[in-house]
Protein backbone atom coordinates (compact mmCIF):
# COMPACT_ATOMS: atom_id res chain seq x y z
CA UNK A 1 0.00 0.00 0.00
CA UNK A 2 0.83 3.51 -0.52
CA UNK A 3 2.13 5.87 1.87
CA UNK A 4 -1.46 8.37 3.44
CA UNK A 5 -0.38 11.79 1.21
CA UNK A 6 0.31 14.94 3.41
CA UNK A 7 -1.35 18.33 2.49
CA UNK A 8 -0.34 21.48 4.25
CA UNK A 9 -2.95 24.42 4.12
CA UNK A 10 -2.47 28.20 4.02
CA UNK A 11 -5.09 28.89 6.77
CA UNK A 12 -5.50 33.09 7.35
CA UNK A 13 -8.26 32.56 9.78
CA UNK A 14 -10.67 33.68 6.80
CA UNK A 15 -13.70 31.46 6.09
CA UNK A 16 -12.47 29.80 2.63
CA UNK A 17 -9.62 28.50 3.65
CA UNK A 18 -11.34 26.99 6.23
CA UNK A 19 -13.57 25.66 3.87
CA UNK A 20 -10.54 24.20 1.54
CA UNK A 21 -8.87 22.13 4.26
CA UNK A 22 -11.89 20.69 5.14
CA UNK A 23 -12.67 19.59 1.98
CA UNK A 24 -9.52 17.76 1.79
CA UNK A 25 -9.60 16.35 4.94
CA UNK A 26 -13.28 15.28 4.03
CA UNK A 27 -11.29 12.68 1.35
CA UNK A 28 -9.08 11.54 3.87
CA UNK A 29 -6.32 12.97 3.85
CA UNK A 30 -3.45 14.06 6.49
CA UNK A 31 -4.12 18.06 6.91
CA UNK A 32 -2.19 20.28 8.87
CA UNK A 33 -2.33 24.60 8.46
CA UNK A 34 0.16 26.90 8.35
CA UNK A 35 -0.12 30.60 9.19
CA UNK A 36 2.91 33.06 8.35
CA UNK A 37 3.07 35.63 10.46
CA UNK A 38 4.41 39.21 8.62
CA UNK A 39 3.36 41.74 11.27
CA UNK A 40 0.74 43.31 9.36
CA UNK A 41 -1.98 40.30 10.06
CA UNK A 42 -3.01 40.61 13.95
CA UNK A 43 -6.64 41.11 13.54
CA UNK A 44 -6.96 40.69 17.45
CA UNK A 45 -4.96 43.19 18.30
CA UNK A 46 -6.46 46.65 18.21
CA UNK A 47 -9.96 44.88 19.49
CA UNK A 48 -7.69 42.85 22.21
CA UNK A 49 -6.79 45.93 24.14
CA UNK A 50 -9.45 48.77 23.54
CA UNK A 51 -11.93 48.64 26.81
CA UNK A 52 -14.85 49.44 24.62
CA UNK A 53 -14.59 45.98 22.57
CA UNK A 54 -13.57 44.00 24.99
CA UNK A 55 -17.10 44.65 26.73
CA UNK A 56 -19.07 43.22 23.60
CA UNK A 57 -19.74 39.48 24.49
CA UNK A 58 -17.86 38.21 21.34
CA UNK A 59 -14.59 36.87 22.58
CA UNK A 60 -11.06 37.77 21.01
CA UNK A 61 -9.20 35.60 19.60
CA UNK A 62 -6.26 34.69 16.95
CA UNK A 63 -8.51 33.48 14.12
CA UNK A 64 -5.97 31.62 12.83
CA UNK A 65 -6.12 29.26 15.71
CA UNK A 66 -9.51 29.26 16.17
CA UNK A 67 -10.01 27.92 12.75
CA UNK A 68 -7.50 25.39 13.17
CA UNK A 69 -9.29 24.50 16.29
CA UNK A 70 -12.86 24.46 14.49
CA UNK A 71 -11.02 21.53 11.83
CA UNK A 72 -9.19 19.68 14.52
CA UNK A 73 -5.69 19.99 12.78
CA UNK A 74 -2.86 21.11 14.11
CA UNK A 75 -1.42 24.85 13.35
CA UNK A 76 2.18 25.79 12.70
CA UNK A 77 2.61 29.39 12.82
CA UNK A 78 6.34 30.86 11.49
CA UNK A 79 7.17 34.39 11.37
CA UNK A 80 8.54 35.71 8.41
CA UNK A 81 8.53 39.60 9.87
CA UNK A 82 12.36 40.38 8.34
CA UNK A 83 11.82 38.58 5.36
CA UNK A 84 8.24 39.94 4.61
CA UNK A 85 9.95 43.46 4.59
CA UNK A 86 11.04 43.08 1.38
CA UNK A 87 7.49 41.82 -0.34
CA UNK A 88 6.40 45.05 0.95
CA UNK A 89 8.94 47.51 0.11
CA UNK A 90 9.99 46.22 -3.22
CA UNK A 91 6.54 44.47 -4.41
CA UNK A 92 7.56 43.16 -8.08
CA UNK A 93 3.50 43.21 -9.21
CA UNK A 94 3.15 46.27 -7.66
CA UNK A 95 0.59 47.41 -4.89
CA UNK A 96 -3.62 46.78 -4.56
CA UNK A 97 -5.72 50.25 -3.33
CA UNK A 98 -3.38 50.88 -0.79
CA UNK A 99 0.07 49.69 -0.06
CA UNK A 100 -1.52 45.92 -0.14
CA UNK A 101 1.47 43.92 -2.12
CA UNK A 102 -1.23 41.02 -2.46
CA UNK A 103 0.30 39.46 -5.71
CA UNK A 104 3.35 39.48 -4.19
CA UNK A 105 2.18 38.49 -1.03
CA UNK A 106 0.62 35.34 -2.09
CA UNK A 107 3.65 34.05 -3.84
CA UNK A 108 6.14 34.51 -1.02
CA UNK A 109 3.81 32.46 0.90
CA UNK A 110 3.13 29.93 -0.91
CA UNK A 111 6.64 29.72 -1.32
CA UNK A 112 7.18 29.40 2.33
CA UNK A 113 4.95 26.61 2.26
CA UNK A 114 6.71 25.10 -0.72
CA UNK A 115 10.10 24.77 1.63
CA UNK A 116 8.25 23.82 4.74
CA UNK A 117 6.01 20.32 2.34
CA UNK A 118 10.06 19.78 1.44
CA UNK A 119 11.61 19.95 4.76
CA UNK A 120 8.47 18.10 6.33
CA UNK A 121 7.84 15.35 3.87
CA UNK A 122 4.00 16.38 3.05
CA UNK A 123 2.96 16.42 -0.56
CA UNK A 124 0.69 19.32 -1.63
CA UNK A 125 -0.03 22.81 -0.66
CA UNK A 126 -3.89 23.84 -0.51
CA UNK A 127 -5.36 27.46 -0.66
CA UNK A 128 -8.47 28.69 -0.50
CA UNK A 129 -8.37 31.16 -3.32
CA UNK A 130 -11.27 31.29 -5.46
CA UNK A 131 -11.20 32.56 -9.21
CA UNK A 132 -12.19 36.08 -9.16
CA UNK A 133 -12.63 37.09 -5.96
CA UNK A 134 -10.47 39.64 -4.88
CA UNK A 135 -9.36 41.79 -7.82
CA UNK A 136 -5.76 41.49 -7.47
CA UNK A 137 -3.94 38.38 -6.39
CA UNK A 138 -7.31 35.83 -7.68
CA UNK A 139 -7.89 37.35 -10.90
CA UNK A 140 -7.89 34.24 -13.72
CA UNK A 141 -4.09 35.28 -14.89
CA UNK A 142 -2.83 35.64 -11.48
CA UNK A 143 -3.46 32.21 -10.50
CA UNK A 144 -1.11 30.18 -12.53
CA UNK A 145 1.45 33.09 -12.02
CA UNK A 146 1.36 32.44 -8.08
CA UNK A 147 2.23 28.66 -9.11
CA UNK A 148 4.90 29.12 -11.53
CA UNK A 149 6.59 31.58 -9.33
CA UNK A 150 6.07 30.65 -5.93
CA UNK A 151 7.90 26.88 -7.67
CA UNK A 152 4.71 25.03 -6.23
CA UNK A 153 3.64 24.49 -9.93
CA UNK A 154 1.08 21.52 -9.80
CA UNK A 155 1.43 21.01 -6.06
CA UNK A 156 -0.60 24.08 -5.47
CA UNK A 157 -4.09 22.76 -4.85
CA UNK A 158 -7.51 25.31 -4.87
CA UNK A 159 -10.17 22.77 -3.56
CA UNK A 160 -12.71 25.65 -3.97
CA UNK A 161 -12.37 26.36 -7.43
CA UNK A 162 -10.43 23.22 -8.61
CA UNK A 163 -12.82 22.69 -11.10
CA UNK A 164 -12.84 25.81 -12.94
CA UNK A 165 -8.77 25.63 -13.41
CA UNK A 166 -6.35 23.18 -14.83
CA UNK A 167 -5.83 19.96 -13.19
CA UNK A 168 -2.79 19.37 -10.28
CA UNK A 169 -0.58 16.57 -9.68
CA UNK A 170 -2.99 15.71 -6.90
CA UNK A 171 -5.92 15.26 -9.14
CA UNK A 172 -4.44 13.65 -12.00
CA UNK A 173 -2.58 11.14 -9.74
CA UNK A 174 -5.92 10.68 -7.88
CA UNK A 175 -4.32 11.33 -4.36
CA UNK A 176 -7.87 13.80 -4.46
CA UNK A 177 -11.32 13.06 -6.11
CA UNK A 178 -11.48 16.13 -8.77
CA UNK A 179 -15.44 15.46 -8.66
CA UNK A 180 -15.63 16.01 -4.95
CA UNK A 181 -14.11 19.28 -5.41
CA UNK A 182 -15.81 22.81 -6.15
CA UNK A 183 -16.55 25.50 -9.04
CA UNK A 184 -16.73 28.81 -7.04
CA UNK A 185 -16.06 32.10 -8.94
CA UNK A 186 -16.27 35.79 -8.85
CA UNK A 187 -17.44 37.75 -5.33
CA UNK A 188 -20.50 36.09 -4.11
CA UNK A 189 -20.16 34.24 -1.43
CA UNK A 190 -23.21 32.72 -1.56
CA UNK A 191 -21.44 29.28 -1.98
CA UNK A 192 -19.36 29.36 0.51
CA UNK A 193 -21.97 30.49 3.25
CA UNK A 194 -23.81 27.52 2.32
CA UNK A 195 -20.92 25.10 3.52
CA UNK A 196 -20.46 26.77 6.74
CA UNK A 197 -23.84 26.40 7.42
CA UNK A 198 -23.58 22.54 6.46
CA UNK A 199 -20.30 22.01 8.15
CA UNK A 200 -21.79 24.20 11.10
CA UNK A 201 -19.26 26.38 11.13
CA UNK A 202 -20.62 30.34 13.06
CA UNK A 203 -19.18 33.11 13.90
CA UNK A 204 -15.85 32.79 11.72
CA UNK A 205 -14.70 35.83 10.83
CA UNK A 206 -15.82 38.14 8.19
CA UNK A 207 -14.25 39.20 5.04
CA UNK A 208 -12.72 42.86 5.04
CA UNK A 209 -9.53 42.89 2.49
CA UNK A 210 -8.46 40.08 5.18
CA UNK A 211 -6.68 40.62 8.15
CA UNK A 212 -3.99 42.57 6.86
CA UNK A 213 -3.77 46.60 7.58
CA UNK A 214 -1.78 47.42 4.95
CA UNK A 215 -5.34 47.03 2.92
CA UNK A 216 -6.78 49.79 4.78
CA UNK A 217 -6.18 53.25 3.81
CA UNK A 218 -6.05 55.26 6.78
CA UNK A 219 -3.08 52.80 7.76
CA UNK A 220 -1.20 52.75 4.22
CA UNK A 221 -1.50 56.40 5.01
CA UNK A 222 0.17 56.07 8.57
CA UNK A 223 2.71 54.15 7.24
CA UNK A 224 3.52 56.50 4.49
CA UNK A 225 4.13 59.35 6.76
CA UNK A 226 6.15 57.29 9.36
CA UNK A 227 8.57 56.35 6.07
CA UNK A 228 8.77 60.01 4.82
CA UNK A 229 9.36 61.45 8.76
CA UNK A 230 12.60 59.10 9.03
CA UNK A 231 13.89 59.31 5.52
CA UNK A 232 13.94 55.78 4.97
CA UNK A 233 11.52 53.32 4.10
CA UNK A 234 11.93 50.97 7.32
CA UNK A 235 9.77 49.84 10.11
CA UNK A 236 9.92 47.24 13.23
CA UNK A 237 7.17 45.37 14.53
CA UNK A 238 6.94 47.92 17.52
CA UNK A 239 5.90 50.49 14.56
CA UNK A 240 3.25 48.02 13.15
CA UNK A 241 1.27 47.84 16.01
CA UNK A 242 1.74 51.50 17.03
CA UNK A 243 0.28 52.88 13.80
CA UNK A 244 -3.19 51.01 14.38
CA UNK A 245 -3.23 52.36 18.08
CA UNK A 246 -4.57 55.81 18.75
CA UNK A 247 -4.78 59.02 17.05
CA UNK A 248 -2.03 59.82 14.70
CA UNK A 249 -1.26 63.87 14.65
CA UNK A 250 1.66 65.46 13.05
CA UNK A 251 1.86 69.34 13.57
CA UNK A 252 5.46 69.16 12.98
CA UNK A 253 7.76 67.72 10.16
CA UNK A 254 10.24 66.79 12.82
CA UNK A 255 7.46 65.27 15.28
CA UNK A 256 4.02 63.45 15.83
CA UNK A 257 1.84 62.62 19.03
CA UNK A 258 0.21 59.60 19.14
CA UNK A 259 -2.98 60.02 21.21
CA UNK A 260 -4.97 57.09 23.10
CA UNK A 261 -8.17 57.16 22.09
CA UNK A 262 -9.45 55.37 25.47
CA UNK A 263 -8.45 53.89 28.21
CA UNK A 264 -7.55 50.24 26.87
CA UNK A 265 -5.48 51.91 24.48
CA UNK A 266 -3.70 53.69 27.22
CA UNK A 267 -3.05 50.78 28.85
CA UNK A 268 -1.06 49.33 25.86
CA UNK A 269 1.03 52.53 25.31
CA UNK A 270 2.27 52.42 28.96
CA UNK A 271 4.52 49.55 27.66
CA UNK A 272 6.28 52.38 25.40
CA UNK A 273 6.99 54.73 28.25
CA UNK A 274 10.94 54.19 27.98
CA UNK A 275 10.58 54.70 24.44
CA UNK A 276 9.00 57.79 23.39
CA UNK A 277 8.60 60.94 25.49
CA UNK A 278 5.05 60.91 27.12
CA UNK A 279 2.74 63.51 28.02
CA UNK A 280 -0.74 63.30 30.17
CA UNK A 281 -2.62 65.99 32.17
CA UNK A 282 -1.99 66.17 35.56
CA UNK A 283 -4.99 68.49 36.64
CA UNK A 284 -7.49 66.81 34.61
CA UNK A 285 -8.43 62.92 33.28
CA UNK A 286 -7.31 62.67 29.90
CA UNK A 287 -5.87 60.21 27.74
CA UNK A 288 -1.84 59.23 27.67
CA UNK A 289 0.37 60.60 24.51
CA UNK A 290 2.96 59.83 22.87
CA UNK A 291 5.73 61.68 21.22
CA UNK A 292 7.86 60.18 18.17
CA UNK A 293 10.23 62.27 16.66
CA UNK A 294 12.76 65.12 17.78
CA UNK A 295 11.07 68.36 19.88
CA UNK A 296 12.23 71.09 21.41
CA UNK A 297 10.99 72.49 24.43
CA UNK A 298 8.71 75.06 22.03
CA UNK A 299 7.54 71.42 20.23
CA UNK A 300 5.97 70.10 23.43
CA UNK A 301 4.34 73.16 24.65
CA UNK A 302 2.60 72.84 21.33
CA UNK A 303 2.43 69.49 22.08
CA UNK A 304 0.56 69.78 25.44
CA UNK A 305 -1.64 72.28 24.11
CA UNK A 306 -2.78 69.88 21.63
CA UNK A 307 -3.05 66.60 24.25
CA UNK A 308 -5.30 68.70 26.49
CA UNK A 309 -7.92 69.69 24.04
CA UNK A 310 -8.61 66.11 24.56
CA UNK A 311 -9.09 65.89 28.50
CA UNK A 312 -11.47 66.62 30.01
CA UNK A 313 -10.34 69.97 31.19
CA UNK A 314 -10.05 71.02 27.20
CA UNK A 315 -13.29 74.01 28.05
CA UNK A 316 -10.43 75.54 31.19
CA UNK A 317 -8.84 78.10 30.51
CA UNK A 318 -5.66 76.30 32.01
CA UNK A 319 -4.63 72.71 32.82
CA UNK A 320 -1.42 71.03 33.94
CA UNK A 321 0.09 68.47 31.87
CA UNK A 322 2.91 66.12 33.06
CA UNK A 323 5.35 65.54 30.69
CA UNK A 324 7.87 62.49 30.95
CA UNK A 325 11.19 61.83 28.94
CA UNK A 326 12.29 58.20 28.00
CA UNK A 327 14.58 57.98 31.45
CA UNK A 328 11.70 58.77 33.24
CA UNK A 329 12.15 62.08 34.62
CA UNK A 330 9.13 64.32 35.17
CA UNK A 331 8.22 67.77 34.46
CA UNK A 332 5.23 70.02 34.78
CA UNK A 333 3.91 72.48 32.53
CA UNK A 334 0.93 75.06 32.44
CA UNK A 335 -1.01 75.32 29.23
CA UNK A 336 -4.57 76.38 27.45
CA UNK A 337 -6.04 73.88 25.63
CA UNK A 338 -6.16 74.65 21.59
CA UNK A 339 -10.15 74.79 20.11
CA UNK A 340 -11.16 72.22 18.12
CA UNK A 341 -10.31 75.21 15.04
CA UNK A 342 -7.15 75.78 16.22
CA UNK A 343 -6.65 72.02 15.48
CA UNK A 344 -5.75 71.96 11.23
CA UNK A 345 -6.97 68.80 9.55
CA UNK A 346 -3.78 68.71 7.40
CA UNK A 347 -2.08 67.85 10.85
CA UNK A 348 -4.51 64.54 11.72
CA UNK A 349 -3.00 61.63 9.42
Amino acid sequence: MSEPKKAVALISGGLDSMLAAKTILDQGIHVEGINFFTGFCVEGHTHAIRKKDNEKAKPKRNNALWAAEQLGIKLHIVDVIEEYKDVLLNPKHGYGANLNPCLDCKIFMVNKAKQWIEENGFDFIITGEVVGQRPMSQRRFAMPLVAERSGADDLLLRPLSARNLPETKPEREGWVDRSKLHDFGGRTRRPQIAMAEQYGFIDYAQPAGGCCFLTDKSYSQKLVDLWQARGAREYELDDVMLLKVGRHIRPKPHFKLIIAREEGEGRFMEGYKNDFISLHCSSHTGPLALIDGSPDAADLELAAAIIARYSKGKDEEQVEMAIRTKDGKESRIKTRPLTAEQLPKEWFI
